[in-house]
């Protein structure tokens, strides 16, 4: 099963409370809902073919609350491709703390998180979708558990909140296996992890 990610971010790597003013105002974050001005249909059925190709979705925490607590709560799913698959798909969430989820389908992974991912991949056929949850797609580069992962780069810069990549963490090259943009200035990007990057110095330029 391949794991892949999915995450709306500002050009200056932003991720936090894409959704709403309300969404996420930890830190003091006070610029949220900055995704909605850029939503446009194209981004719309990117999003619409993501959500159903999935075969399961795993989560961090935080994400899984934001999700249920609007996606599973919505009266007649069914109606919405997003809805659908993530109420009919099974979902898994990384966490030490949850303990009793109520959105259907929920199974927590609390122990040897690497091990029990690694199981899941080992499917051999099958989509695992990540979105959002920052802190488990760090953590899931750093384990090399990551096959694909896929930015959608708002043409804003808000200055302010959690960042998917902070100041300091591990390094992972990438390949661009596709990139396009939608009217409203949303850029697409899909990448590959490939290893580590290389490091090296450049050319001086020759004397004349």
């Amino acid at each position: 099963m391949k794991l892949t990610t999915t995450t709306w971010v500002t050009v200056d790597g932003v991720m936090q409370g894409l959704g709403g003013t309300d969404e996420d105002r930890r830190g003091g974050f006070e610029r949220g809902g900055w995704v909605m001005p850029y939503y446009d249909n194209e981004a719309a059925t990117f999003l619409n073919d993501v959500y159903q190709r999935a075969d399961a979705f795993l989560f961090g925490r935080r994400t899984y609350e934001i999700f249920a607590s609007y996606w599973g709560t919505m009266a007649d799913p069914d109606t919405n491709p997003i809805a659908a698959a993530l109420n009919t798909k099974p979902k898994y969430v990384a966490s030490t703390t949850l303990t009793d989820p109520k959105w259907s389908d929920t199974t927590v992974l609390t122990d040897d998180l690497a091990t029990t991912i690694a199981d899941l991949k080992s499917k051999p056929e099958g989509e695992l979708q990540v979105h959002g949850s920052g802190a488990l797609i760090r953590w899931l580069l750093t384990n090399q558990l990551v096959d694909e992962l896929t930015l959608l780069v708002c043409p804003v810069v808000v200055g302010q909140g959690t960042r998917l990549f902070p100041d300091t963490g591990s390094d992972a090259a990438l390949d661009l296996v596709e990139s396009r943009s939608t009217p409203k200035g949303v850029t697409i990007q899909v990448y590959r992890p490939t290893g580590r990057p290389r490091y090296e110095t450049a050319a001086p330029e020759p004397s004349t």
